[in-house]
């Protein structure tokens, strides 16, 4: 019998904590409370080697149902289209124009946080609407 097992979605960046925070807007997401010991994360970040201080970020579900999100500096840049990527559900249940409206609704919303919209694939018969984006360092998303 297989295993139930957790899961954090891991993402490569330059600026983990404002790709972080982009997220916690997107999903409604919050940074989880600082390690035992600090009584904030700023304090906890002054306690590290400089090179390390910067280079990570996570944020969670605050109503743990969802997925940790871990955001790790690397020194590369984003060059290719993402193998994996987020579907965010914001039109569950709609159709047609209704759902295209919702989607785009959804799209202001994040492009006024520093999202870009990417292009709207209208619904073909056998897939309904979708809207691909990117967020604030490129890495692709939907909206779906």
């Amino acid at each position: 019998m297989a295993q139930v097992r957790q899961v954090q979605v891991t993402f490569d960046c330059a600026e983990p904590e404002r790709v972080a925070r982009f997220w916690c807007e997107v999903l409604g997401y919050v940074v989880p409370p600082p390690p035992a010991g600090f009584d904030s994360w700023d304090a906890f970040v002054e306690s590290l080697p400089p090179e390390r201080r910067d280079a990570a970020f996570a944020i969670v579900d605050p109503t743990g149902a969802g997925p940790r999100l871990f955001f790790q500096k690397v020194p590369e840049g984003k060059v290719v289209k993402n193998r994996v990527h987020l579907d965010v559900r914001v039109g569950t249940g709609l159709v047609g124009d209704e759902r295209v409206a919702a989607l785009e609704a959804e799209c202001a919303r994040l492009t006024a946080l520093g999202g870009r919209k990417v292009r709207l694939m209208l619904a073909d018969g056998f897939d309904e609407s979708c809207l691909v984006m990117q967020d604030v360092e490129g890495n692709e998303f939907c909206l779906d």
